[in-house]
């Protein structure tokens, strides 16, 4: 039986061949395989990926066969998430990323006024009214340097904000580049990620800017020229030294999330307003059953709800949504 691979698969299988980097390799690989359609003519075909793709992890994580007692490096392409979403940070050189982590998080990064001060990803916690959000601080991307690494950062992050330094007179040139870059790397950025990619190879990514340093543009031109560039995306403007726009920030990149906040009490007992399940936009009482426990989802009878717009104690079944803020009552 014929495997009727589509076009893209034979543009991407060209690509892992050449590819070096073990980690971007894996990421093809992946990629490939998900392309394969699924029937009897590419079964021998997936299980080679499959096998390819068992062996490329074993030698990141170091499992592989070392040669003269040498071991393959690890490099930090994952960061395990933690808080309510994770953030990615990207931007040129000393536009200002390290510094706006050190003012909202309790993360430590080195700043300093010269260049490719930040070689590693770094993650702190932003705290934002109930929830927590981790914020990741990146090596900057230039044309002297693009981490292999940062794609799989990229990808792998709910939301990615582009920072532009906005007291560099090659801000423009600089936002560009990275835009072009990430393009060449198959990732999007957009301000809305609700349709799927029609070329599988792309990963779309929700974004925002961040024009940083805003004191420098009174007039707003260069914020201007900004959203010429980067039409669609949201913008906030930051500064460090104005703790307004860093609380602005913090909204903007929790609206940006597209999620809603919900909140959990027992019955009888008072809502537990510390620890609120996320949902996305349009979640659901059931979906918010499964984010706890599949099995709990499945006994559930009913529920109660109280919130804006609602009864206190409303009854609703599984599939009634929810809002930002509600507190929800399971009955099963």
């Amino acid at each position: 039986m014929p495997a009727n691979l589509p076009p893209q698969y034979y543009e991407l299988e060209r690509e892992y061949k050449a590819e070096r980097d073990p980690r971007e390799k894996l990421r093809l690989a992946k990629e490939l395989l998900a392309m394969m359609p699924k029937h009897k003519g590419t079964d021998k075909l997936q299980a080679d990926m499959k096998a390819k793709i068992a062996k490329l992890t074993k030698q990141i994580d170091g499992g592989g066969e070392r040669k003269h007692g040498a071991r393959q490096a690890t490099t930090p392409d994952h960061i395990e998430r933690e808080g309510a979403a994770q953030i990615v940070l990207i931007g040129p050189p000393n536009s200002g990323k390290s510094s706006l982590v050190e003012t909202l998080t309790n993360a430590k990064p080195l700043v300093a006024d010269y260049p490719y001060t930040t070689r590693e990803p770094l993650a702190g916690m932003v705290p934002f009214e109930s929830v927590q959000l981790q914020l990741i601080d990146t090596p900057p991307i230039s044309g002297d340097l693009y981490e292999n690494y940062m794609s799989n950062l990229i990808r792998n992050a709910d939301l990615v904000v582009l920072v532009c330094d906005l007291e560099d007179e090659q801000f423009i040139e600089h936002t560009k580049y990275i835009v072009d870059k990430l393009n060449e790397k198959r990732i999007l950025l957009l301000p809305d990620v609700s349709a799927e990619p029609e070329d599988p190879r792309f990963s779309y990514k929700r974004a925002i800017v961040c024009a940083h340093k805003a004191y420098e543009d009174e007039s707003g031109e260069k914020r201007a020229r900004l959203a010429e560039l980067l039409p669609g995306l949201e913008m906030v403007s930051t500064s460090i030294i104005d703790d307004e726009s860093m609380e602005i920030c913090k909204r903007k990149m929790f609206s940006a999330l597209k999620v809603i906040r919900v909140y959990t009490k027992q019955i009888g007992k008072e809502a537990d307003m510390t620890d609120p399940v996320i949902l996305p936009i349009g979640g659901t009482v059931e979906d918010a059953a499964t984010s706890i426990h599949k099995d709990f989802a499945a006994k559930l009878k009913y529920a109660k709800v109280w919130g804006t717009g609602k009864f206190d104690g409303q009854r609703v079944q599984r599939d009634f949504g929810l809002t930002d803020g509600d507190i929800i009552e399971f009955h099963i």
